[in-house]
């Protein structure tokens, strides 16, 4: 596949799948046995026929040049996405150019791929017709818009009433009370239409009684939540990027208004996180020209994953918009100029002690953020008694990783690709360590996810 470059490895099609079954599944089917009629084309198209159950073989094909990242069809019943047919041939054709040879797309598979880039063309010019629309009445959605901040303004006061009534009592009243008196804070923050408080009060609730240290940890969330509610209450004072950071905190929507950035964008992360209503996955991007680091977050119903997917190793030419507030990196991918293809591009990086200064920069226009994105360069994993931590090579400063980090299986893959030697990480800094999720080898090689 031309366009395509050299195809993908077999981690960033793995990275695809819903779920550890799917995986499993999928890498069962990554042998040329049950498949007939596979092949390829320079379009960014996969196809093929493989032998199930029934009498007729589940026609599967996947579009990896879809703008959104790839999408898939199967005639199989699966309702997942992608499905381990899916899977399975991806994991073909990137092992063996021999089973998926490059080829005419059948009439089968050329006809889903027609229809579906058909509206995609259709869906992108209506999106551009529809803010017009959407702002026939700027007047109502005046009204509306003052309505939700005055509902957010009631909750917020409430809010403050109730963290000055758990100071006043002591941290030890929050253990007694239980995590009861929380939900129905978080309620009341949902009926003031404030949905970024919600999870923060859900969070803070859940703090009591989790071991050693508990009551420090609530202090210091109750002080952001203070801090958070005072910034609302005073945001007609603030700078306009600090004041939207508060905005976005509290949860109101925004669009991604900034100039469209047209840029080589390397994949560097991918994860899902997931609660019981919602699938959260975040993807990590860097911008080789613009040396801008980018945030692509979608979102599936529980027990789905979202549609766009970008594995880890992949570089993209694409526009990309950046959400509005100081300091923050969410953006949202527009136009796509070419499939993503493999690349062995790496992001520069930086020592442990400039990637602590990083965070702590960052702090003063976003103080409620937990982490930033860095790379760092020629750092040792190591051991530090029941922990580990990231070494400089060629200096004396280290970072501790995160709990989260350490109970991963991710780490043992860094410790196996660095051997001992100096590596490059992409990950997360913040207050509780460095949580990595990607790695390059000190030679050739290509990215290890670590998530």
């Amino acid at each position: 596949m031309t366009q395509q470059g050299v195809r993908w490895t077999a981690d960033q099609v793995l990275a695809l799948a819903p779920d550890t079954a799917s995986r499993k599944a999928g890498s069962k089917l990554a042998a040329a046995g049950p498949w007939s009629g596979a092949g390829c084309s320079d379009e960014g198209t996969v196809w093929g026929l493989c032998k199930g159950s029934g009498s007729k073989p589940y026609q599967t094909v996947v579009d990896i040049a879809d703008v959104s990242g790839p999408a898939y069809k199967c005639t199989c019943p699966s309702r997942k996405f992608p499905c381990k047919h899916a899977l399975g041939l991806l994991l073909l054709w990137a092992g063996d150019d021999a089973a998926v040879p490059a080829g005419q797309v059948p009439d089968w598979a050329a006809g889903w791929i027609a229809g579906r880039r058909g509206r995609a063309g259709q869906k992108q010019d209506s999106g551009t017709a529809g803010p017009a629309s959407a702002s026939a009445d700027p007047e109502a959605a005046r009204r509306r818009a003052e309505r939700r901040a005055e509902r957010i303004t009631a909750g917020v006061t409430e809010l403050e009433q109730r963290l000055a009534d758990l100071l006043r009592g002591g941290l030890a009243s929050a253990e007694q009370a239980g995590y009861a008196l929380w939900e129905e804070t978080a309620a009341r923050m949902v009926d003031a239409q404030a949905p970024g408080l919600a999870a923060r009060v859900r969070e803070l609730g859940a703090i009591p009684s989790t071991g050693p240290g508990w009551p420090v940890r609530l202090l210091e969330e109750c002080a952001l939540l203070h801090l958070l509610d005072q910034g609302w209450l005073r945001r007609e004072g603030l700078p306009d990027g600090l004041a939207a950071t508060v905005r976005s905190r509290v949860g109101l929507p925004a669009s991604a208004d900034g100039p469209p950035v047209r840029d080589r964008w390397l994949v560097l992360a991918q994860y899902d996180t997931a609660d019981t209503r919602l699938t959260t996955r975040r993807i990590w991007l860097y911008g080789t020209g613009s040396h801008r680091t980018a945030l692509l977050l979608s979102y599936g119903a529980a027990g789905r994953a979202p549609e766009l997917a970008l594995p880890v190793g992949l570089a993209l030419e694409a526009e990309v918009s950046a959400y509005p507030g100081a300091g923050q990196l969410r953006s949202a991918l527009g136009t796509q100029f070419a499939p993503p293809a493999r690349t062995a591009t790496r992001p520069p990086g930086v020592t442990a002690s400039r990637a602590a200064a990083r965070y702590g920069d960052a702090l003063r226009d976003d103080p409620w953020l937990d982490a930033v994105p860095v790379t760092l360069d020629r750092v040792v994993p190591t051991p530090d008694g029941d922990s580990w931590q990231l070494a400089d090579a060629d200096g004396d400063a280290a970072l501790p990783l995160t709990p989260a980090a350490r109970s991963r299986p991710g780490l043992w893959r860094l410790v196996a690709l660095s051997g001992g030697a100096p590596v490059k990480v992409f990950g997360e800094c913040g207050h509780q360590g460095f949580t990595p999720l990607a790695a390059w080898p000190q030679g050739p090689g290509d990215a290890v996810a670590l998530c």
